[in-house]
C-alpha cells in the first residue's frame, strides 16, 4: 500500500545565513518542513527536490533572483514563489509579480502578515495542483471538464456569433455578483466597464484563432452593484484576458464562425499591489503628497508645455519657520503630526492641476502650471501664509508657525527643472534672512549674495571628495629658545574659482549645513597621519594640535573614532592635542567634562582655545582635565609699547601657573610682545613673528632642520 506524503515543504533562498535561520525558526512554528539555501545552490535544489513554496530574496548577491524564478517556470516546478523584499527598488517588485511571483512581502514584516501570505499561496497552489491532477481525465470526460470549469479561479465564457453569452462558469458570480442565468443570452457589453467598452470591441469578442488570438490583454469588468459601490475601485475588477474565435467546418463549405471562447483571469490584487508600489515610489509616505521624483516629472511636463504654448508656470519653494524647535523640544512624533496637518491645510490652497509636494523634512514645493501672471503665484503664497497662521492643536497643545516662501517663474527665472527649484530656494533663503513669514520672487533677489551662497554650499559638499581641502601647519615655539615644541593644524580650502579660503570663509557655512563633522574628521585623520609620517623620516616626536568643533565632540561615537584613528595611523596618544574653544566647552559643560576626561584617560592632551573670550569659571578650569590654555590673539594684540593695558594678559599667565597648566600665546607678531611674554614667564607662543602657517612640505623642512626659529626684527627689552 502506497502512503501519500502530505508534508508541506518550503524552501528559503537568501544569501544571508542569519536571515535564513530567522525564517526557518519562524516558519517551523507553523509545522512546515523548511530548508534554506543561498542563491547559488537554489537552482540545483529546485531541480532535484519538490517544494510547495519558495521564499525568495530578489537581492541575492551571488545569484540572479529572476534567474531562479525563470528556473521555476522553465522546469515546470510545482511550486509557488513569494518574494521577500528588503530595500529593492519598487520596479523590481513589480517585475517579480509580472514574472510569476504570487506576492511580495516587504521587510520589516509582522509574522502574522507572512503566515497569511504563505497560507494563501499554499491554498492557491493546492487548488492548482488539484486542477492539474484532473487534467488528463478532463480531456476524456465532460463531468471532469465541468468540474474544472466550475472550480477554476478564472471566468470562463463563450459568446455566440452576435457577441451574446452562451456559457459562463460559476466564478462570474463570486467575482462580479451576477448569476450565470442573469447573463446568458445578454450581450457581453453588459459586464464591460463603461470606459473600456470601445477597447473590448475586438478583444472580448475575439474572432481570430491560433497565434493571432489576443493574449494577456487587460480590461475592467463591471460589478453588478457598481452603482451602489462606496469606492471607485469597488465598481470593477481588472482581468487579464485570453480569447480566441471558434470555427466549425461543414461538408463542402469553408469553416464558419461559431463564436468566441475566452478566459478572464482576475488580476485586481496584482494591479493594486503594483499601484501601491508605484504610489510609494512617487509619493511621500508620511503626508501622502507627491515626492521629489514626481514633482520633477510634472515640472518637466509643465516646462515642455510652456515652451510650446508660451504659458508661464510658477515654482514655489517653502519650509516652516522654526520647525526644528518642534522636533528638538517635542520629539519627532509631534513633528510628524504637525507635518501631516500642514500638508492637509496646504492641500486646500491649490487648484486642481497644481502639484504640492514634500521634498523632505519641512520642505515643500508647489507647482502652479499655466498661470496668466506672476500675481497668481503671489496670491497663492498669501493664501498659504494665511492658512498657516492659524494655530495648530497637536497633543493637546497649541502651536503657531509661519513659512518662508520663494517663487521662481518659468521661463524668466530658468528653463530647466533644477534651475527653477534652485532659484525658488534662493528666494526662500532671502525671506528667511529678512524676517521670515513672507514670500519673495527670485527676480527680486537674484542679484544678491544668496546665489553665491548656495553655489559655495554646493562646492563645499564636493570639496572633501574632490581633494580641495588642505592642512597648513603653524609652529608653536618655546619663547626663550625658539625651539619648535608643536604644530597646530590649520585647514585651508583650495577653491577652484575663489582660490585659497581661510576657515572663517567656510567653517560657519559647514556648521550650518551639517558638514562640519565630516570636515573635522578629515582634519583629524590628515593631521595624525602627517605627524606619524614626520616621525617615520626621523623627526623627533612633537605635539600635534587639532581644532575640533563642539558638534564633533558631542558625537556619540567620537571617542571610538579617536581610538580607531590612533590605532590606524600608529600615532601615540601623548603626541595628539585636541583644541576646543572656551565657548564650545561651556556649551554643555557636564557632557563636555565627561568626554574630556575620557580623552585624558586615553593619553590625549586637551587645550582650551581662545581663552578669555568666553565665560568659563575658574572652578571648572580647576576640575577639568585640561593640559593647556591658549591666550586669544585679541589680548596679545593689545600688548604694545606705550600701552599700559597688559594686566589682563599678566593675570592669565598667573592663572595658568596657579592651575599648573601649560600656556600658549597666540598671534605674536612683534618683538615687543615676545619680550613681554618672556619677562612674564609665558613659556610658549605662536604667530607671524616666528612663522606663518606653512604647507606640509615647508613644515617638514623646518622640523628636519631641527633648529630654533629666529624671530623677525629686534626685540625690545621690557623693564
Amino acid at each position: 500500500m502506497n502512503v501519500v506524503d502530505t508534508t508541506i515543504r518550503l524552501l528559503v533562498v537568501d544569501d544571508d545565513s542569519q536571515t535564513r535561520q530567522n525564517l526557518i525558526d519562524l516558519i517551523k512554528l507553523k509545522g512546515y518542513t523548511v530548508e534554506a539555501v543561498d542563491g547559488v545552490r537554489a537552482v540545483r535544489y529546485l531541480s532535484q527536490r519538490a517544494y510547495d513554496l519558495v521564499l525568495l530574496d530578489l537581492l541575492a548577491s551571488n545569484a540572479d533572483g529572476y534567474g531562479i524564478m525563470q528556473c521555476v517556470s522553465e522546469n515546470n516546478c510545482k511550486t509557488a514563489v513569494i518574494v521577500i523584499s528588503g530595500d529593492s527598488p519598487n520596479q523590481a517588485a513589480v517585475r517579480a509579480l509580472r514574472n510569476g511571483a504570487y506576492d511580495v512581502v516587504r521587510r520589516p514584516y509582522e509574522p502574522e502578515e507572512l503566515f497569511k501570505t504563505i497560507d494563501n499561496a499554499l491554498d492557491k497552489r493546492r487548488l492548482e495542483l488539484e486542477n492539474e491532477s484532473f487534467q488528463s481525465k478532463l480531456e476524456q470526460s465532460e463531468k471532469w471538464y465541468r468540474y474544472l470549469v466550475d472550480n477554476s479561479p478564472d471566468i470562463i465564457y463563450t459568446l455566440d456569433q452576435d457577441g451574446c453569452f452562451r456559457f459562463l462558469s460559476h466564478r462570474v458570480e463570486a467575482l462580479l455578483g451576477y448569476s450565470k442565468e442573469e447573463l446568458i443570452g445578454k450581450h457581453y457589453t453588459a459586464i464591460i466597464f463603461e470606459e473600456d467598452i470601445e477597447r473590448a470591441k475586438f478583444i472580448f469578442n475575439e474572432r481570430r484563432t491560433g497565434l493571432r488570438a489576443s493574449a494577456d490583454i487587460e480590461l475592467r469588468l463591471r460589478h453588478k452593484n457598481s452603482d451602489k459601490a462606496a469606492h471607485f475601485e469597488n465598481r470593477f475588477i481588472t482581468i487579464e484576458l485570453n480569447a480566441m474565435g471558434m470555427y466549425v467546418s461543414e461538408a463542402d463549405t469553408f469553416a464558419t464562425f461559431a463564436g468566441t471562447y475566452g478566459v478572464a483571469k482576475d488580476i485586481s490584487d496584482r494591479k493594486k499591489a503594483e499601484e501601491t508600489i508605484y504610489h510609494q515610489a512617487y509619493h511621500d509616505l508620511l503626508t501622502g503628497l507627491p515626492n521629489r521624483l514626481l514633482f520633477k516629472d510634472r515640472l518637466n511636463l509643465a516646462i515642455t508645455h510652456g515652451r510650446r504654448t508660451g504659458r508661464k508656470s510658477a515654482v514655489m519653494f517653502f519650509d516652516l519657520d522654526r520647525f526644528k524647535v518642534v522636533n528638538d523640544s517635542l520629539g519627532h512624533v509631534v513633528g510628524d503630526q504637525l507635518l501631516q496637518s500642514v500638508a492637509n491645510r496646504l492641500g486646500k490652497c491649490v487648484r486642481l492641476g497644481d502639484t504640492l509636494a514634500r521634498l523632505g523634512g519641512d520642505e515643500f514645493t508647489l507647482l502652479l502650471p499655466h498661470i496668466s501672471h506672476p500675481d497668481d503665484a503671489a496670491n497663492t503664497a498669501k493664501k498659504i501664509l494665511q492658512v498657516l497662521s492659524r494655530p495648530f492643536f497637536i497633543g493637546g497643545q497649541e502651536h503657531h508657525f509661519s513659512a518662508s516662501i520663494g517663487i521662481a517663474i518659468h521661463p524668466e527665472d530658468g528653463d530647466s527643472v533644477d534651475a527653477l527649484i534652485k532659484n525658488a530656494d534662493i528666494a526662500m533663503y532671502h525671506v528667511k534672512d529678512f524676517g521670515r513669514n513672507n514670500y519673495a520672487f527670485f527676480n527680486q533677489v537674484k542679484n544678491t549674495a544668496y546665489s553665491d551662497r548656495l553655489s559655495l554650499e554646493s562646492d563645499l559638499r564636493k570639496a572633501i571628495t574632490g581633494n580641495e581641502l588642505e592642512l597648513y601647519y603653524q609652529p608653536q615655539v618655546n619663547t626663550l629658545t625658539g625651539a619648535v615644541v608643536g604644530m597646530e593644524a590649520l585647514i585651508r580650502w583650495n577653491h577652484p574659482l575663489h582660490g585659497r579660503l581661510c576657515p572663517a570663509d567656510f567653517i560657519p557655512l559647514a556648521e550650518e549645513i551639517g558638514l562640519i563633522g565630516a570636515i573635522g574628521e578629515w582634519v583629524l585623520t590628515t593631521a595624525c597621519t602627517q605627524s606619524r609620517l614626520w616621525q617615520a623620516v626621523g623627526v623627533r616626536p612633537i605635539r600635534m594640535s587639532v581644532n575640533l568643533s563642539a558638534h564633533q565632540i558631542e558625537q556619540q561615537n567620537f571617542l571610538d573614532n579617536v581610538v580607531r584613528l590612533l590605532g590606524r595611523t600608529g600615532l601615540s596618544s601623548e603626541h595628539l592635542e585636541i583644541e576646543i574653544t572656551e565657548s564650545a566647552m561651556m556649551k554643555d559643560i557636564e557632557r563636555t567634562q565627561d568626554t574630556l576626561r575620557q580623552l585624558a584617560n586615553l593619553g590625549v592632551r586637551v587645550s582650551v582655545d581662545d581663552f578669555g573670550t568666553g565665560y568659563s569659571s575658574l572652578s571648572y578650569l580647576k576640575n577639568l582635565p585640561i593640559h593647556s590654555i591658549k591666550i586669544d590673539q585679541s589680548f596679545i594684540r593689545d600688548i604694545a609699547a606705550g600701552e599700559p593695558e597688559t594686566s589682563i594678559v599678566s593675570a592669565m599667565i598667573q592663572i595658568a601657573k596657579g592651575l599648573k597648566l601649560n600656556l600658549i600665546a597666540e598671534g605674536v607678531e612683534t618683538g615687543y610682545q615676545l619680550a613681554f611674554l618672556r619677562s612674564n614667564q609665558c613659556e610658549e607662543c605662536q604667530g607671524f613673528l616666528f612663522s606663518r602657517p606653512v604647507s606640509s612640505a615647508e613644515a617638514t623642512s623646518i622640523l628636519i632642520a631641527d633648529r630654533p626659529l629666529n624671530p623677525v626684527g629686534q626685540l625690545t627689552p621690557v623693564n
